[in-house]
């Protein structure tokens, strides 16, 4: 993109990996086979610069692992603390997907305000407690309530979202949960998401300690 959108304008902003970028930090652009490159569509001007902050390194991740019944989800979240909110990333791979002619293939996705993936036999992720909810708000009105995510007929998902209902600051240590079910954003207090069936914990990204991402 050569110059800022003018109000009311869309504008394209096309974000492929670059060839000389270091394996190490590769694993922060999208390797999927549908999404080799990414397109961003967005209508607001004042964000006419989010190319350069999507190259750049998230200010928080979480990797995300299915439970012991879906043990072949896994994935990536990224949090990019923006002026006004945060822009949130995230990549699932693994997820499961039904064959029939129409399959929805749509999952809750929420952040939760529990410090840990862990659980029981009946609960794999208990200790992920419920929705990050520091207001007492209703559902869907919780900081941590998300758009569902939509696999593909492979078990894949991208889901790109702005918002400006928590800052990176303040989930640092709660998680990320994907349910087996769509969130219907009526239900109390959850939004009737089904089983937990994959978490990730929420941290500060450290240069240090960068992990290739196997997808």
């Amino acid at each position: 993109m050569d110059s800022p959108a003018s109000a009311g304008e869309f504008f394209i902003f096309r974000h492929s990996c670059p060839a000389d970028l270091p394996e190490k930090e590769r694993f922060f652009i999208p390797q999927h086979k549908i999404a080799s490159e990414v397109i961003a569509v967005y209508y607001e001007p004042r964000y006419d610069r989010i190319g350069s902050v999507v190259k750049g390194l998230p200010e928080a991740q979480a990797a995300v692992k299915g439970s012991p019944d879906y043990p072949d989800i896994h994935g990536m979240v990224f949090f990019y603390q923006l002026e006004n909110g945060v822009l949130l990333v995230a990549q699932m791979e693994g997820l499961p997907h039904g064959a029939q002619n129409c399959p929805a293939n749509v999952f809750g996705f929420h952040i939760h305000e529990g410090a840990a993936c862990t659980g029981n036999s009946s609960d794999p992720f208990a200790g992920a407690g419920g929705h990050y909810n520091p207001d007492h708000c209703p559902h869907p009105a919780h900081a941590g309530d998300l758009p569902p995510l939509f696999g593909s007929r492979d078990g894949y998902a991208f889901q790109s979202v702005f918002t400006d209902r928590f800052s990176v600051s303040e989930i640092i240590g709660r998680t990320v949960i994907v349910h087996l079910s769509p969130d219907d954003f009526t239900t109390q207090p959850s939004g009737n998401s089904g089983a937990r069936i994959a978490c990730g914990l929420i941290r500060f990204t450290d240069r240090r300690n960068l992990v290739p991402l196997d997808i």
